[in-house]
């Protein structure tokens, strides 16, 4: 399933279209130029139940912005971790937000510049793109330790990863946690191009597999599918995480698995046209 965003989409498929899994939001900053901003759909495959939510939410934090997610849920409960974590990263998100605006000095002198991870080698990232990056990373901490305390959840080898793009203005803030991915749609001389806003987290990542087995977790591929890289516990062959990072999934919490996104900024351009999310099938 996944998640489309096109100026040029005029449908919404929402709830009614039988897909409970996905949801349109438009808050009050939303002017009448804004409506029509994305198409949502969703699609339940050969594998039984549908464990992704995505959410749409139109006129997020400033007049015509927007917050897009997709989360894909793995485990027994994976499908409600996805929708706990659709439903309330949003506003928990944008509460850090908020918050930190209100203590945060904005520097000047463009020191920042260096925290940017660029994904077009451009020099232009927004002042406020430091305040967005530490309120991705705090909200989603939160929003692990939120689902850890549902008491009537196994989580314990349940989980879900998220991709998340936040429009402000011309800002795009991507943040990544797990394998899902974001894929811009721009115009160059070739045509339209795709250019992939992410990296997909998983445990043949050299960097990631390092930091896994720092905290004795193991990576190691099924015999029967050599080119899957999984995470299992120091002593025993168990869960087999295909990816290195998620919300939920606490049994690996102590074994190297972490809820800490990667975070990208991107300056939306005339030529860009369309940003597709959307998860791994």
């Amino acid at each position: 399933m996944g998640l489309c965003i096109s100026v040029a989409s005029k449908e919404i498929h929402d709830a009614e279209d039988g897909h409970e899994n996905v949801i349109f939001f438009q808050g009050n900053n939303v002017s009448n130029g804004a409506l029509g901003l994305g198409s949502l759909y969703s699609k339940q495959g050969s594998k039984g139940l549908n464990q992704d939510a995505v959410i749409l939410y139109q006129g997020y934090g400033v007049e015509d912005g927007a917050f897009c997610g997709v989360f894909d849920g793995h485990g027994k409960n994976g499908h409600i971790v996805s929708k706990i974590v659709c439903n309330r990263l949003p506003s928990l998100l944008l509460g850090q937000r908020n918050a930190l605006a209100k203590t945060y000095t904005v520097a000047n002198d463009g020191t920042f510049q260096n925290h940017v991870e660029r994904i077009d080698g451009e020099l232009r990232p927004s002042k406020n793109f430091h305040i967005w990056k530490e309120a991705c990373i705090s909200a989603f901490k939160l929003m692990d330790k939120e689902v850890q305390l549902q008491k009537k959840l196994d989580s314990s080898c349940s989980g879900t990863t998220a991709v998340v793009v936040i429009r402000q203005d011309e800002d795009l803030i991507i943040a990544n946690l797990g394998d899902s991915r974001a894929v811009l749609g721009t115009i160059t001389n070739n045509g339209v191009t795709a250019i992939q806003l992410t990296t997909d987290l998983k445990p043949g990542l050299p960097c990631e597999a390092e930091r896994i087995r720092n905290c004795n977790g193991r990576v190691a591929a099924l015999r029967q599918e050599p080119h899957v890289q999984r995470v299992w516990l120091p002593n025993d062959d168990s869960p087999g995480l295909a990816m290195s990072r998620a919300i939920g999934d606490f049994i690996l919490k102590n074994h190297g698995i972490i809820a800490i996104p990667n975070i990208y900024y991107h300056c939306v351009t005339s030529n860009d046209q369309f940003i597709i999310l959307a998860t791994d099938g």
